[in-house]
């Protein structure tokens, strides 16, 4: 199957870098200090700023230096980071103008966990310090099309998470879901085990041509 696009809008976590470790353990640690339950945290937080989950999990602890706090604390941890299978090459053969990497993340934690994992810092990087609010608003999504003059109807979103995933519908975007996180995703065009089984056949001015396969 081949698909025609202007630009490919990735997310970060779980998309690109598999940063499971890191979160899971700074989560923990924040969980265990304050006796709320993790499965209910990991369960709301994939693909939110940290600030908004904080919110839903405990409110009276939803300050900004809290979430600064953790945030702090995953930036300064890069042990178990990794690029998911596949992004490295899908990455290399991407002309710079045509993909831009937008995340809930702040942007010195998203910079340094790029890095961390050896994934290139792309020149558009939207971070949660460029919009508000963070997904499944469809604000992060619609910045990155506009800063790459690309369509955002013929941009590709490619998620791991359901607030993403919702993201990219509200822009308007095409939507490709990964199963990295969640063995089950709703409400994507297309759904791919990871970035391993999409190949660029074709970059031109006039966009990209990519061949999705399982």
């Amino acid at each position: 199957m081949t698909l025609d696009c202007d630009a490919l809008l990735f997310d970060m976590d779980g998309t690109l870098v598999d940063s499971t470790e890191v979160v899971e353990r700074h989560w923990g640690m924040w969980a265990a200090r304050h006796g709320i339950d993790l499965a209910e945290v990991l369960r709301v937080s994939h693909g939110r700023p940290t600030l908004e989950t904080l919110r839903l999990v405990a409110p009276h602890l939803a300050t900004i230096d809290e979430a600064a706090a953790l945030d702090a604390g995953e930036a300064g941890d890069s042990e178990g980071l990794r690029p998911v299978r596949g992004a490295a090459e899908l990455l290399a053969s991407l002309p710079p103008d045509r993909w831009a990497v937008v995340t809930s993340a702040g942007r010195a934690l998203a910079t340094r966990r790029l890095r961390g994992a050896s994934v290139p810092v792309p020149d558009v990087l939207v971070t949660s310090d460029d919009v508000s609010p963070g997904k499944p608003n469809p604000k992060g999504y619609l910045e990155a099309a506009r800063r790459l003059g690309a369509a955002i109807r013929r941009s590709i979103v490619i998620e791991d998470a359901p607030v993403g995933i919702e993201a990219g519908r509200a822009a308007g975007a095409i939507v490709i879901g990964v199963t990295t996180t969640f063995p089950s995703l709703s409400d994507c065009d297309y759904v791919i085990a990871d970035l391993g089984a999409l190949r660029v056949i074709e970059s031109s001015a006039a966009g990209l041509r990519l061949e999705i396969g399982a």
